[in-house]
C-alpha cells in the first residue's frame, strides 16, 4: 500500500540547501527506568520506584538517534539536535544522546512528570524555534507505552507523519522521505513532504555504543537549556493518576498425568474450553 502526505507548512529547503545537504534533524529523546531493572511499585501506590534506580534513554529514542546520525552520515543532514524535557538529570540522558553524536543538544527544565499532549506542545514550540526539517521520535517510551507524542505534535504542526517506522529513504532533491512501516496486512509505504514527523519502531536499526573518546567529547558540547515559560507553553495535568498496582500473582502450574485430566482442567477449571 502506498500514500502521499502533503506537508502544509510553509517550511521548504532552498536550492543551496539541497545542494550543501543543509537539513536540520531533531530528536526527542526521554529518560526512562533502564530497561533492563525489575519495576518496583512505591509502598503508597502513587507511581514507580525511581529513587536509586538505574536511568537510561529510553530504547525507541535510542532508535530514532541513531536514524538520524544515519541520515547525517550519508550527507544528508548537516544537524542533528538532540531534545529532552524533565528535571535536571535529563542532561545525563542528552550527554548520552551527545556521545552518539548529536552536534548540540536542548534540555527543557519541566517537572518530572510530563503527559504526552505536554511534550507535544513543548515540541512545537522547539520546532518553531530551531526550524528543522525533520522531527524524529520513538514510537512510544517503555515507561508510560503511550504512543501518543509523536500524533500529537504532528497535528499541532500540521505536518505529515510516518509512525512505526521500519525504514527511512529521503530524497532531498524532492524534498520527501519515504516510510515504510509494518501494518497488519503487511507493510505500507507513505511518501512524505518534507518537513514531516516520523516515528521510529524496532526493526528499524541498531543503535550504535557511545565510545570512550565520543563520551568524553560530549562534556564540551552545548546544552541550551529553556524553560516552558520561556516557550509560552503552559503545563497542566489533563490526566489524573489514580493508582498503581503490580499485576496479580499468577498461581501456581500442576502437573497432569493424562491427556483426559487436562481436558477436564481446561474445561471444568479454567473454563477455557
Amino acid at each position: 500500500m502506498v500514500g502521499r502526505h502533503p506537508a502544509t507548512s510553509g517550511l521548504h529547503l532552498t536550492a543551496d540547501e539541497r545542494v550543501l545537504g543543509k537539513m536540520k534533524i531533531m530528536v526527542a529523546v526521554k529518560r526512562v527506568v533502564d530497561y533492563a531493572v525489575k519495576i518496583r511499585v512505591k509502598s503508597d501506590k502513587s507511581g514507580v520506584e525511581t529513587s536509586n534506580i538505574k536511568m537510561s534513554m529510553n530504547p525507541f529514542c535510542e532508535i530514532a538517534l541513531e536514524e538520524a546520525l544515519r541520515i547525517k552520515e550519508s550527507g544528508l543532514a548537516s544537524e542533528v539536535i538532540a531534545v529532552s524535557m524533565g528535571p535536571t538529570q535529563c542532561v545525563d540522558t542528552l550527554r548520552t544522546g551527545l556521545a552518539m553524536g548529536a552536534d548540540r543538544a536542548i534540555h527543557v527544565d519541566a517537572p518530572a512528570t510530563l503527559y504526552p499532549l505536554s511534550v507535544a506542545k513543548l515540541l512545537k514550540a522547539l520546532v518553531d524555534f530551531e526550524k528543522p526539517h525533520l522531527l524524529i521520535l520513538g514510537k512510544q517510551a517503555i515507561d508510560d507505552d503511550c504512543n501518543q507524542t509523536g500524533q500529537m505534535v504532528a497535528g499541532l504542526l500540521k505536518w505529515p507523519q510516518g509512525t512505526f517506522a521500519s525504514k527511512v529513504v529521503l530524497d532531498k532533491e524532492k524534498q520527501v522521505a519515504t516510510v515504510e512501516r509494518e501494518v497488519d496486512g503487511g507493510l505500507e509505504t507513505l511518501c512524505l513532504d518534507l518537513p514531516a514527523v516520523i516515528t521510529t519502531d524496532l526493526r528499524l536499526n541498531q543503535p550504535r555504543y557511545a565510545t570512550l573518546p565520543n563520551i568524553m567529547k560530549a562534556k564540551s558540547k552545548v546544552i541550551k537549556k529553556f524553560t516552558p515559560e520561556e516557550l509560552n507553553v503552559q503545563i497542566k495535568s489533563d490526566l489524573e493518576l489514580v493508582q498503581v498496582t503490580d499485576p496479580p500473582k499468577r498461581k501456581a502450574g500442576v502437573i497432569v498425568s493424562s491427556v483426559d485430566e487436562l481436558i477436564d482442567k481446561l474445561k471444568n477449571e479454567a473454563h477455557v474450553i
